[in-house]
Protein backbone atom coordinates (compact mmCIF):
# COMPACT_ATOMS: atom_id res chain seq x y z
CA UNK A 1 0.00 0.00 0.00
CA UNK A 2 1.33 3.69 -0.84
CA UNK A 3 1.35 5.59 2.32
CA UNK A 4 1.39 9.62 1.99
CA UNK A 5 2.74 11.20 5.27
CA UNK A 6 1.99 14.65 5.35
CA UNK A 7 3.92 16.35 7.90
CA UNK A 8 2.70 18.89 10.38
CA UNK A 9 4.49 21.13 12.65
CA UNK A 10 4.01 24.06 15.14
CA UNK A 11 2.95 27.09 12.56
CA UNK A 12 2.44 25.31 9.72
CA UNK A 13 0.76 26.72 6.74
CA UNK A 14 -3.24 25.32 7.00
CA UNK A 15 -3.75 25.41 3.10
CA UNK A 16 -0.41 23.58 2.40
CA UNK A 17 -1.24 20.93 4.57
CA UNK A 18 -5.07 20.76 3.79
CA UNK A 19 -5.00 20.69 0.07
CA UNK A 20 -3.01 17.68 -0.71
CA UNK A 21 -4.96 15.75 2.25
CA UNK A 22 -8.15 16.44 0.77
CA UNK A 23 -6.62 15.21 -2.91
CA UNK A 24 -5.08 11.99 -1.71
CA UNK A 25 -7.98 11.00 0.48
CA UNK A 26 -10.14 11.51 -2.86
CA UNK A 27 -7.60 9.39 -4.36
CA UNK A 28 -8.35 6.66 -1.57
CA UNK A 29 -11.92 6.58 -2.82
CA UNK A 30 -10.82 5.64 -6.43
CA UNK A 31 -8.32 3.20 -5.33
CA UNK A 32 -9.34 1.20 -2.50
CA UNK A 33 -6.95 -0.48 -0.58
CA UNK A 34 -3.97 0.86 -2.65
CA UNK A 35 -3.43 4.56 -0.73
CA UNK A 36 -3.42 5.77 2.76
CA UNK A 37 -2.88 9.28 3.92
CA UNK A 38 -2.62 10.19 7.09
CA UNK A 39 -0.91 13.05 9.14
CA UNK A 40 2.40 13.14 10.86
CA UNK A 41 5.03 15.06 13.39
CA UNK A 42 8.42 14.39 13.74
CA UNK A 43 7.80 13.80 17.82
CA UNK A 44 4.62 11.53 17.01
CA UNK A 45 0.76 11.83 17.76
CA UNK A 46 -0.09 15.29 18.99
CA UNK A 47 -2.27 18.05 18.57
CA UNK A 48 -0.32 20.58 16.26
CA UNK A 49 -1.13 24.68 15.73
CA UNK A 50 -0.73 25.97 12.66
CA UNK A 51 0.53 29.30 11.65
CA UNK A 52 -3.00 30.17 10.48
CA UNK A 53 -4.99 32.22 13.50
CA UNK A 54 -3.57 29.23 15.66
CA UNK A 55 -6.06 26.35 14.36
CA UNK A 56 -5.05 23.23 15.52
CA UNK A 57 -4.94 19.91 13.81
CA UNK A 58 -4.16 16.59 15.43
CA UNK A 59 -1.44 14.47 13.68
CA UNK A 60 -2.03 10.63 14.38
CA UNK A 61 1.24 9.12 14.16
CA UNK A 62 5.32 9.83 13.91
CA UNK A 63 6.56 10.51 10.05
CA UNK A 64 8.36 7.21 9.23
CA UNK A 65 11.10 8.06 6.71
CA UNK A 66 11.86 4.75 6.10
CA UNK A 67 8.26 3.79 4.91
CA UNK A 68 7.87 3.60 0.93
CA UNK A 69 5.54 6.10 -0.38
CA UNK A 70 5.23 10.20 -0.26
CA UNK A 71 6.13 12.21 2.32
CA UNK A 72 4.89 16.25 1.98
CA UNK A 73 6.19 19.19 3.78
CA UNK A 74 4.40 22.19 4.25
CA UNK A 75 5.18 25.48 4.35
CA UNK A 76 4.53 28.29 7.33
CA UNK A 77 2.49 30.58 8.14
CA UNK A 78 3.19 33.92 9.62
CA UNK A 79 4.66 37.66 9.30
CA UNK A 80 6.33 38.38 6.30
CA UNK A 81 8.15 41.12 6.98
CA UNK A 82 9.97 41.80 10.26
CA UNK A 83 12.54 39.33 12.52
CA UNK A 84 10.10 38.45 15.04
CA UNK A 85 9.58 35.15 16.81
CA UNK A 86 6.17 35.01 14.58
CA UNK A 87 7.67 35.63 11.39
CA UNK A 88 8.10 32.98 8.67
CA UNK A 89 12.00 32.63 8.61
CA UNK A 90 11.75 32.40 12.38
CA UNK A 91 8.96 29.63 12.59
CA UNK A 92 10.91 27.59 9.46
CA UNK A 93 14.23 27.68 11.71
CA UNK A 94 12.63 26.57 14.55
CA UNK A 95 11.22 23.16 12.41
CA UNK A 96 14.55 22.93 11.01
CA UNK A 97 16.20 22.72 14.07
CA UNK A 98 14.00 19.36 15.10
CA UNK A 99 14.17 15.62 14.32
CA UNK A 100 12.58 16.39 11.26
CA UNK A 101 15.26 17.88 9.27
CA UNK A 102 17.59 14.03 9.92
CA UNK A 103 14.34 12.06 9.36
CA UNK A 104 14.00 13.69 6.10
CA UNK A 105 17.49 13.72 4.84
CA UNK A 106 16.92 9.91 5.79
CA UNK A 107 13.79 9.58 3.32
CA UNK A 108 15.45 11.78 0.53
CA UNK A 109 18.38 8.45 0.63
CA UNK A 110 15.34 6.08 -0.40
CA UNK A 111 14.80 6.89 -4.03
CA UNK A 112 11.55 4.78 -3.79
CA UNK A 113 10.16 7.34 -0.97
CA UNK A 114 8.99 10.91 -3.03
CA UNK A 115 9.42 14.23 -0.96
CA UNK A 116 7.25 16.84 -1.64
CA UNK A 117 7.17 20.48 -0.01
CA UNK A 118 4.21 23.00 -0.77
CA UNK A 119 5.45 26.49 -1.03
CA UNK A 120 7.83 27.33 1.74
CA UNK A 121 8.70 23.54 2.69
CA UNK A 122 10.97 24.12 -0.07
CA UNK A 123 13.01 26.71 2.44
CA UNK A 124 12.75 24.14 5.20
CA UNK A 125 14.68 21.44 3.89
CA UNK A 126 16.87 24.14 2.01
CA UNK A 127 17.59 25.93 4.97
CA UNK A 128 18.64 22.56 6.53
CA UNK A 129 20.83 21.83 3.90
CA UNK A 130 18.80 18.77 2.15
CA UNK A 131 18.40 20.53 -1.47
CA UNK A 132 21.98 21.60 -2.42
CA UNK A 133 22.04 21.23 -5.96
CA UNK A 134 18.52 19.83 -6.85
CA UNK A 135 16.05 21.71 -8.90
CA UNK A 136 13.07 23.06 -6.91
CA UNK A 137 10.58 25.95 -6.47
CA UNK A 138 8.76 27.69 -3.73
CA UNK A 139 6.71 30.78 -3.01
CA UNK A 140 7.96 33.54 -5.54
CA UNK A 141 9.15 36.08 -2.66
CA UNK A 142 11.43 32.92 -1.57
CA UNK A 143 13.02 32.43 -4.67
CA UNK A 144 16.68 34.24 -3.95
CA UNK A 145 16.70 32.72 -0.42
CA UNK A 146 15.76 29.24 -2.15
CA UNK A 147 19.14 30.28 -4.53
CA UNK A 148 21.26 31.14 -1.76
CA UNK A 149 20.97 28.11 0.11
CA UNK A 150 22.47 26.28 -2.66
CA UNK A 151 19.71 24.60 -4.59
CA UNK A 152 18.79 25.39 -8.07
CA UNK A 153 15.52 27.67 -8.22
CA UNK A 154 12.97 27.18 -11.30
CA UNK A 155 10.14 29.52 -11.86
CA UNK A 156 8.18 26.70 -12.46
CA UNK A 157 4.75 26.08 -10.67
CA UNK A 158 5.82 21.79 -9.56
CA UNK A 159 9.17 20.84 -10.70
CA UNK A 160 10.22 17.11 -10.74
CA UNK A 161 13.60 16.51 -9.75
CA UNK A 162 12.81 12.54 -9.33
CA UNK A 163 12.35 11.78 -5.55
CA UNK A 164 11.89 15.50 -4.60
CA UNK A 165 9.08 17.15 -5.98
CA UNK A 166 8.57 20.93 -5.08
CA UNK A 167 5.37 23.65 -5.94
CA UNK A 168 5.41 27.08 -5.82
CA UNK A 169 2.99 29.45 -3.89
CA UNK A 170 0.15 28.73 -1.24
CA UNK A 171 -2.37 26.73 -3.54
CA UNK A 172 0.32 24.84 -5.31
CA UNK A 173 -0.39 21.97 -2.63
CA UNK A 174 -3.67 20.87 -5.24
CA UNK A 175 -1.33 21.07 -8.37
CA UNK A 176 1.80 19.26 -6.34
CA UNK A 177 -0.70 16.08 -5.29
CA UNK A 178 -2.32 15.83 -8.45
CA UNK A 179 0.43 15.42 -10.29
CA UNK A 180 1.75 12.77 -7.76
CA UNK A 181 -1.37 11.15 -7.93
CA UNK A 182 -1.07 10.77 -11.62
CA UNK A 183 2.64 9.96 -11.34
CA UNK A 184 2.05 7.21 -8.87
CA UNK A 185 -1.26 5.76 -9.25
CA UNK A 186 -2.21 7.06 -13.26
CA UNK A 187 -3.33 9.14 -15.05
CA UNK A 188 -7.57 8.58 -14.97
CA UNK A 189 -7.71 8.67 -10.74
CA UNK A 190 -5.94 12.00 -11.89
CA UNK A 191 -8.73 12.75 -13.79
CA UNK A 192 -11.93 11.89 -11.82
CA UNK A 193 -10.29 14.04 -8.46
CA UNK A 194 -10.15 17.05 -10.96
CA UNK A 195 -13.47 16.65 -12.21
CA UNK A 196 -14.79 16.08 -8.43
CA UNK A 197 -12.83 19.40 -7.34
CA UNK A 198 -13.84 21.38 -10.35
CA UNK A 199 -10.14 22.12 -11.23
CA UNK A 200 -7.75 22.06 -13.60
CA UNK A 201 -3.94 22.08 -12.59
CA UNK A 202 -1.92 24.69 -13.50
CA UNK A 203 1.33 25.36 -15.29
CA UNK A 204 3.67 22.91 -16.84
CA UNK A 205 5.75 20.34 -14.99
CA UNK A 206 9.29 21.31 -14.50
CA UNK A 207 12.07 18.48 -15.35
CA UNK A 208 15.50 18.37 -16.60
CA UNK A 209 14.79 16.33 -19.57
CA UNK A 210 13.73 16.46 -23.22
CA UNK A 211 15.21 19.27 -25.62
CA UNK A 212 16.89 22.20 -23.65
CA UNK A 213 14.95 25.91 -25.05
CA UNK A 214 17.37 26.86 -28.22
CA UNK A 215 18.07 30.06 -26.00
CA UNK A 216 19.15 28.38 -22.88
CA UNK A 217 22.90 27.79 -24.00
CA UNK A 218 22.72 31.59 -25.47
CA UNK A 219 21.90 32.75 -22.13
CA UNK A 220 23.95 31.32 -20.35
CA UNK A 221 26.98 31.86 -22.09
CA UNK A 222 25.99 35.64 -21.24
CA UNK A 223 25.24 35.13 -17.67
CA UNK A 224 29.45 33.52 -17.78
CA UNK A 225 30.06 36.88 -19.85
CA UNK A 226 28.67 39.21 -17.17
CA UNK A 227 30.61 36.91 -14.74
CA UNK A 228 33.73 36.98 -15.83
CA UNK A 229 33.52 40.72 -16.96
CA UNK A 230 32.31 41.49 -13.06
CA UNK A 231 35.45 39.70 -12.49
CA UNK A 232 37.74 41.72 -13.79
CA UNK A 233 36.21 44.93 -13.61
CA UNK A 234 36.49 44.09 -9.77
CA UNK A 235 40.05 43.16 -10.20
CA UNK A 236 40.80 46.15 -12.09
CA UNK A 237 39.15 48.17 -9.25
CA UNK A 238 41.23 46.86 -6.80
CA UNK A 239 44.61 47.23 -8.71
CA UNK A 240 43.93 50.15 -8.81
CA UNK A 241 43.92 51.13 -5.25
CA UNK A 242 47.07 53.41 -4.40
CA UNK A 243 48.23 52.16 -1.32
CA UNK A 244 49.54 48.66 -0.51
CA UNK A 245 46.92 48.36 2.94
CA UNK A 246 43.41 49.33 3.30
CA UNK A 247 41.00 50.68 6.55
CA UNK A 248 39.52 47.28 6.24
CA UNK A 249 43.12 45.55 7.15
CA UNK A 250 42.98 43.82 10.83
CA UNK A 251 41.10 41.63 13.02
CA UNK A 252 38.17 41.90 13.55
CA UNK A 253 35.55 40.40 16.56
CA UNK A 254 32.05 40.74 14.80
CA UNK A 255 28.34 40.34 15.84
CA UNK A 256 25.66 39.39 13.41
CA UNK A 257 21.98 40.17 14.27
CA UNK A 258 19.92 37.30 12.85
CA UNK A 259 16.17 36.40 12.74
CA UNK A 260 17.42 33.03 14.19
CA UNK A 261 19.99 34.65 17.02
CA UNK A 262 22.97 36.08 17.41
CA UNK A 263 26.55 35.15 15.31
CA UNK A 264 30.08 35.80 16.62
CA UNK A 265 32.36 35.78 13.78
CA UNK A 266 35.89 36.31 13.32
CA UNK A 267 36.97 38.64 10.58
CA UNK A 268 40.86 38.19 8.91
CA UNK A 269 41.53 40.31 6.35
CA UNK A 270 44.65 41.90 4.67
CA UNK A 271 45.80 43.39 1.36
CA UNK A 272 48.15 41.98 -0.72
CA UNK A 273 49.64 43.61 -3.88
CA UNK A 274 46.96 45.74 -3.83
CA UNK A 275 44.07 43.09 -3.67
CA UNK A 276 42.00 42.41 -0.30
CA UNK A 277 41.44 39.06 0.96
CA UNK A 278 39.55 37.72 4.19
CA UNK A 279 38.72 35.03 5.79
CA UNK A 280 35.48 34.04 8.22
CA UNK A 281 35.34 32.14 11.33
CA UNK A 282 32.69 31.05 12.92
CA UNK A 283 33.02 28.07 15.65
CA UNK A 284 34.95 25.53 13.58
CA UNK A 285 34.26 26.81 10.48
CA UNK A 286 36.92 28.64 8.24
CA UNK A 287 35.31 30.38 5.04
CA UNK A 288 37.34 32.58 2.46
CA UNK A 289 35.99 35.61 1.25
CA UNK A 290 34.28 35.30 -2.52
CA UNK A 291 34.74 38.36 -4.73
CA UNK A 292 35.61 40.85 -2.01
CA UNK A 293 35.66 44.88 -3.63
CA UNK A 294 36.41 47.93 -1.90
CA UNK A 295 34.52 50.74 -3.76
CA UNK A 296 33.54 53.86 -2.39
CA UNK A 297 35.05 53.31 1.21
CA UNK A 298 32.49 50.52 1.31
CA UNK A 299 33.81 46.33 1.24
CA UNK A 300 31.73 43.86 0.11
CA UNK A 301 32.13 40.20 -0.19
CA UNK A 302 30.16 36.93 -0.20
CA UNK A 303 30.07 33.76 2.12
CA UNK A 304 28.52 30.63 1.99
CA UNK A 305 28.03 29.62 5.90
CA UNK A 306 26.61 25.95 6.99
CA UNK A 307 25.77 27.07 10.17
CA UNK A 308 22.94 27.95 11.59
CA UNK A 309 21.58 26.84 8.01
CA UNK A 310 23.19 26.47 4.57
CA UNK A 311 23.30 30.02 3.29
CA UNK A 312 25.20 32.51 0.46
CA UNK A 313 25.40 35.67 2.24
CA UNK A 314 26.19 38.91 0.97
CA UNK A 315 28.16 41.32 2.78
CA UNK A 316 28.37 45.08 2.82
CA UNK A 317 30.54 47.28 5.87
CA UNK A 318 32.56 50.67 6.39
CA UNK A 319 35.01 51.26 8.68
CA UNK A 320 35.53 54.25 11.20
CA UNK A 321 38.61 54.18 13.46
CA UNK A 322 38.71 50.64 14.82
CA UNK A 323 34.79 50.30 14.67
CA UNK A 324 33.09 48.13 11.49
CA UNK A 325 29.11 48.03 10.68
CA UNK A 326 27.55 47.43 7.71
CA UNK A 327 25.05 44.14 7.45
CA UNK A 328 24.73 40.73 5.77
CA UNK A 329 21.93 39.47 4.13
CA UNK A 330 20.75 36.46 1.68
CA UNK A 331 17.75 36.36 -0.46
CA UNK A 332 14.27 37.60 1.51
CA UNK A 333 15.62 37.34 4.53
CA UNK A 334 15.77 40.85 6.98
CA UNK A 335 19.36 42.48 6.51
CA UNK A 336 20.61 41.00 9.24
CA UNK A 337 23.05 43.79 11.17
CA UNK A 338 26.80 43.56 11.76
CA UNK A 339 28.74 45.62 14.10
CA UNK A 340 32.69 44.91 14.98
CA UNK A 341 35.81 46.27 16.52
CA UNK A 342 39.29 46.09 15.45
CA UNK A 343 41.42 43.71 18.00
CA UNK A 344 44.63 44.05 16.03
Amino acid sequence: MLTVQIVLFDGFDLMDAIAPYEVFHAATMHAENVLRVELVTAEGPRTVISGTNGLKLEASSRLDPKRMGIIVVPGASGDVEGDGPDSIPAILDRAMNTKLTPMIREALDHKDIVVATVCGGSLLLAMGGLMEGRHAVTHRLGMDLLGATGAIPVPARVVDDGNLVTGGGVTSGLDVALYLVERELGPRIAHEIEQLFEYERRGTVWKETGIAPSTHKSLTNNKQSTVMNQTAVSSVMLQNEKTETSVFDGNWDTTIVTPVGKLEVKLYITTSFNVIQGTAIQGDETIRFLNPVCHDNKLTWSLPITKPMRLNLKFEVTVDGDQMSGFAKAGLLPASKLSGRRIN
